[in-house]
């Protein structure tokens, strides 16, 4: 299995989505990432 990096892009768009109000799940989908990549990033 590979494994990536978050890239700068993925991570401004993280921050605003949630600053916008949408659920972790939701940008997990839109990033196509798992929500536990997201839940961790924001951790």
């Amino acid at each position: 299995m590979n494994y990536t990096h978050l890239t700068q892009e993925e991570r401004y768009q993280i921050y605003t989505l949630l600053r916008e109000g949408f659920s972790k799940r939701y940008i997990a989908w839109r990033l196509n990432r798992s929500p536990s990549t997201i839940s961790r990033e924001i951790k």
